[in-house]
């Protein structure tokens, strides 16, 4: 319990391997959202191609 209490009341910054684990799942998210929007992504990217050629 000593462990728990004490894990709590650290205020020390995190480290930078923290940093890095939070960007690679971040990383991953994005990369994870774009695959599963592909599609969308096209159809809204050539919309608005389409739009501005015809201006």
């Amino acid at each position: 319990m000593s462990k728990l209490v004490s894990f709590l009341k650290d205020e020390s910054g995190a480290s930078a391997a923290e940093y890095a684990l939070i960007l690679a799942i971040v990383g991953v998210g994005i990369v994870t959202a774009a695959g599963v929007l592909r599609d969308s992504i096209a159809v809204a990217m050539n919309s608005a191609a389409s739009t501005i050629t015809a201006s």
